[in-house]
């Protein structure tokens, strides 16, 4: 059996993210990133730790994959995001809080919450994969249980210890991000507040997220926007075409007669 990477193995706050944001929105360097995260998690994680591999070290890895430096593929995606965040600076560049930990500012809830968890699930399937059982059992029962997410998550990445605890961790972030609810009963979830997103560039950049995580593969949009993965979210409907229009990089294909997929456009195809 093949071994599929985990990737994503720590509990990430909201609060975290945004810093990771706000200091690629600003240019900072690795080295300036690296020393502010860890500046920001140093009473927060790994307390007193000083391991090479701690776990400080790994989420400040993860973040700084998540916003800093993601998959040479999704730097558009994520320069979009960082747009969609904090905007523009008045020269149209980033305008930098400099390399010191200061407070992240308060972004809207919804767009915070829909952009950090897009960013996150498109840089790790690990993250789409637990949220898409999450969402699967919601439906279903309006009850996830830790031990049902987990047995599926298995199914597909191995019984390994590694998965148990990764998913674990990823299950408590949803709780802290508010999207999911612990219940009286350990190890139970239930819904948390449902984030209503109606801008269409916002919608069209979570199906642009949604769509790399799935490849090459042209999808209803219907299918896409009501993914399980996307459980969090209470999204207008918005028709494929506006969604082409509000992003450069989606484009719509028609299948059959009355059927329009939307799916990644190529680069430097034309419209």
């Amino acid at each position: 059996m093949i071994t599929i990477a985990v990737g994503i193995s720590q509990r990430v706050r909201l609060e975290w993210l945004d810093h990771a944001a706000e200091l690629a929105h600003a240019g900072r360097s690795r080295s300036q990133v690296w020393a502010a995260l860890a500046e920001v998690l140093r009473d927060r994680v790994s307390i007193g730790g000083t391991g090479a591999r701690s776990n400080r070290e790994k989420t400040i890895t993860i973040l700084t994959r998540i916003w800093c430096n993601p998959p040479t593929q999704l730097v558009p995606l994520r320069d979009a995001g960082i747009r969609l965040l904090v905007g523009p600076g008045p020269d149209g560049h980033s305008q930098g809080t400099g390399g010191n930990p200061e407070p992240a500012r308060q972004f809207e809830s919804a767009t915070r919450i829909a952009v950090h968890w897009g960013m996150t699930m498109a840089v790790y399937p690990f993250w789409n994969a637990v949220a898409t059982q999450v969402g699967r059992l919601l439906r279903l029962q309006r009850i996830a249980t830790a031990a049902q997410i987990n047995r599926r998550v298995q199914e597909r990445y191995g019984e390994r210890p590694t998965v148990a605890r990764a998913t674990q961790r990823v299950l408590r972030s949803f709780v802290d991000w508010g999207t999911l609810a612990d219940t009286e009963v350990r190890g139970r979830y239930a819904p948390g507040k449902a984030q209503s997103v109606d801008d269409p560039k916002l919608i069209a950049w979570l199906a642009e997220a949604a769509l790399h995580v799935r490849g090459t593969q042209a999808v209803p949009l219907d299918d896409l926007l009501r993914h399980p993965s996307l459980f969090p979210f209470c999204l207008d409907y918005v028709p494929p075409h506006a969604l082409a229009t509000a992003s450069p990089r989606l484009e719509v294909v028609r299948h059959g007669l009355d059927t329009e997929l939307l799916m990644l456009r190529c680069p430097g195809r034309r419209s």
